[in-house]
């Protein structure tokens, strides 16, 4: 083997997965925070400025008392990049659930996972979570664990549009998804969009884009103008947080796009709640 590969121990990948689902479930990011108290300066509506308010309270309630932001810690989502030169001591996946395990009992973070989606029966410890590897050129393995709770999740969909739908077609979709999802994914939201790939691959990318910096701007300026519109659209449909009305439906539209077939235009939505949880670490 190789000098230059670089091992990692199971119990370093637990120890850290643990700490990521703890620290996701009391402290939103810096940039969300930020995104929120923007949208309170500008907000015209004193109900839509007072929710943003008690937004803001709770989540530095949160990470003051390390409390969870909502009752809902969600399934634990994890993406995995595994460096060319990395060689794992062990299981990872196992190593992965274990630290899923121990931060959701350590964080007090609610029991949601059920072992058959048809009998229901609670797992007990929030496993198994959902896992997708990638590999990286380098020697470093990066974890992002983001808690996926269901009033946002529940209101994300899926359409394979017709190529000659276009993007007009395409903005439509998303605009009726995140009208039909109202006040159930507790706004002001994040929307993932995932257009192109095949089914399962925009999928998979919409909720990959939730994990873009809110402030930040698509580098392809088709895409950039897309995202603007689609937010100034989806701000004028005065739901606004917590559903009760005001400018900010929405803080951020982040879409990724990946080359498709000549016969389809596949579009997914993921909406992420005011708080799209999410932290990173990298071994």
């Amino acid at each position: 083997m190789s000098a230059n590969v670089r091992f990692i121990g199971t119990e370093q990948i637990t120890q850290a997965v643990a700490e990521l689902c703890i620290k996701a479930n009391t402290c939103i990011g810096d940039d969300i925070l930020a995104a929120l108290t923007k949208a309170k300066k500008t907000e015209t509506s004193l109900l839509a400025q007072t929710t943003l308010d008690r937004i803001l309270e709770n989540a530095a309630v949160a990470a003051r008392e390390q409390l969870p932001i909502c009752q809902d810690t969600g399934m634990a989502v994890i993406f995995v990049s595994i460096g060319s030169n990395v060689h794992i001591n062990g299981d990872i996946t196992e190593a992965i659930n274990e630290g899923v395990r121990r931060g959701y009992q350590e964080g007090y973070c609610r029991n949601s996972v059920v072992e058959d989606p048809v009998n229901r029966v609670n797992t007990g410890d929030n496993t198994p979570a959902v896992i997708y590897y990638d590999f990286i050129p380098g020697d470093t393995l990066r974890i992002t664990v983001v808690p996926k709770g269901f009033g946002s999740e529940n209101m994300s969909a899926i359409c394979m549009l017709n190529p000659s739908d276009g993007l007009s077609g395409a903005e439509d979709f998303i605009i009726e998804t995140v009208k039909a999802a109202d006040a159930n994914p507790c706004p002001p939201i994040i929307v993932g969009i995932g257009i192109g790939g095949t089914m399962d691959k925009a999928a998979l990318m919409a909720k990959q884009a939730l994990l873009r910096e809110v402030s930040s701007v698509h580098p392809d300026p088709l895409w950039a103008d897309v995202e603007a519109r689609l937010l100034e659209r989806i701000n004028a449909l005065d739901i606004g947080p917590a559903g009760f009305g005001g400018k900010t439906t929405a803080l951020g539209v982040h879409i990724l796009a990946f080359p498709t077939h000549i016969a389809g235009l596949p579009v997914a939505v993921n909406i992420g709640c005011h708080a799209t949880r999410h932290r990173t670490a990298v071994l």
